[in-house]
C-alpha cells in the first residue's frame, strides 16, 4: 500500500460503516482498489445528500467531480464550501480530501484504474438521475418511480454495478484461472448488488416518503388503489401488502442469486466467500424483519442489531469447513 493510500485507511474506517466488517476481511490484492472505489463513491453520495445545498450546485459538483475522476479534465477540485455545510466529521473530511483519493486511483494499473472509473460513472449516474427526479419533492409532494423498470434501472446504476465491478476485480486478481461461467457469475453479482439495495429501499420507506421520495412504482400502487401520499399513512399497510410483498420477494431472489454467487467462487476464496456471506445474510435477516412490521410505521426503524451482525460473522466462520452446515446458513435464517 501507497503512502497515499495508507493516510486514508483511517477515513475509510469512519466513513464506510457496516461496509467496514466487509472490506477488512478481504485479500490485500483487491482490498485497496475497492476501498478507494468506495470512498470516491461516498463522496459523490455526500454531495448529492447535502440537501441545504441548492440542487444545481449540487449537480454541478457531481459533475465536476465526475470528469475528474474520468480525466475529462484535471483541474483539482475544491469542495471546501460544500464540506463546511456537513454535520459528520468523517464526510467533511472526505469533501476536503477528495484530490488525495484521486492520487491513489492514478497509482493502480491501467486496467484497474479504468474499472474504477467505468464503476463511479454509472454510480454518479444513479445520483444525478435521482437528484433530478426529486427536485421539489417533500411530505406535501411526494414524487414516485413511474415503473419497476425504473427502479430496476436504479438499483443497477447505484449497487447493481458495483457487483459487476467486484466480480471483473476478483476475476482479475484472485482466480484468474478458475473455469467459471462468467456470464452468469457477472449477472448473479449484478443481481447481488441490486438485491442489497432494493432491501435498503424497502427498509427506508417511511423515511423516503417523508422527504417526498417513493421508490414504490406509481403504477403499481395504482393496481392497489393507492397514490404515493396514501403510504404515509401506516393504516394503508393492509392495502399496500400486495405490492410491497412483491418486492420483498425480489429482493429475496436477488439474495439467492448473490448466495448462488458466493458459493460460486472457489473455496480456496475464504475471505471473499465471507465478504459476500455476511451481505446476504444480513440483508435475509432484514427481510424476515420487514415482513414481520408495519413498513408504513415511521415508527418502526428497522434494523439489524450489533449482536445479530456478530451471530452471523460467527456462524459463518464456524461453519466454513463443514460445506453442507455452510450451505445451508441461506436457507436457516430464510425460514
Amino acid at each position: 500500500m501507497s503512502n497515499a493510500s495508507a493516510s486514508l485507511s483511517s477515513l475509510l474506517k469512519a466513513t464506510s460503516r457496516s461496509f467496514y466488517l466487509t472490506l477488512r476481511v478481504l485479500p490485500g490484492g483487491i482490498r485497496p482498489q475497492i476501498g478507494l472505489a468506495y470512498l470516491l463513491a461516498r463522496t459523490s453520495d455526500t454531495i448529492a445528500d447535502t440537501e441545504i445545498v441548492p440542487l444545481e450546485q449540487r449537480l454541478n459538483a457531481l459533475e465536476l467531480l465526475r470528469g475528474r475522476i474520468l480525466e475529462t479534465h484535471r483541474k483539482p477540485l475544491d469542495f471546501g464550501e460544500l464540506a463546511r455545510q456537513q454535520g459528520l466529521p468523517a464526510e467533511r473530511v472526505l469533501l476536503e480530501r477528495c484530490e488525495e483519493a484521486l492520487v491513489v486511483l492514478d497509482g493502480f494499473n491501467d486496467a484497474d484504474q479504468q474499472r474504477i472509473r467505468e464503476v463511479l460513472k454509472i454510480i454518479i449516474s444513479g445520483q444525478e438521475l435521482d437528484l433530478r427526479r426529486f427536485a421539489g419533492a417533500s411530505a406535501e409532494k411526494i414524487v414516485a418511480l413511474p415503473t419497476g423498470a425504473e427502479l430496476d434501472d436504479y438499483t443497477y446504476r447505484v449497487a447493481g454495478c458495483v457487483g459487476e465491478f467486484w466480480t471483473k476485480m476478483c476475476r482479475t486478481h484472485l482466480f484468474p484461472g478458475a473455469k467459471l461461467d462468467d456470464a452468469k457469475l457477472l449477472a448473479d453479482g449484478v443481481r447481488f448488488g441490486k438485491g442489497l439495495q432494493l432491501v435498503n429501499i424497502l427498509r427506508d420507506l417511511p423515511v423516503d416518503l417523508r422527504q417526498g421520495r417513493c421508490y414504490m412504482p406509481a403504477d403499481e400502487l395504482a393496481s392497489v388503489g393507492l397514490k404515493p401520499a396514501d403510504l404515509l399513512e401506516p393504516g394503508n399497510a393492509p392495502k399496500f401488502k400486495p405490492v410491497y410483498e412483491r418486492h420483498l420477494a425480489q429482493a429475496e431472489a436477488h439474495l439467492a442469486a448473490g448466495w448462488a454467487y458466493t458459493n460460486t467462487l472457489p473455496g480456496r476464496c475464504v475471505r471473499v466467500r465471507l465478504a459476500c456471506a455476511w451481505p446476504v445474510l444480513i440483508g435475509m435477516k432484514t427481510l424476515a424483519k420487514l415482513r414481520a412490521g408495519n413498513v408504513l410505521d415511521p415508527q418502526q426503524r428497522i434494523k439489524i442489531s450489533r449482536p445479530e451482525v456478530k451471530g452471523v460473522i460467527w456462524r459463518t466462520v464456524l461453519y466454513y469447513p463443514w460445506p453442507p452446515a455452510w450451505r445451508g446458513l441461506f436457507g436457516a435464517v430464510r425460514e
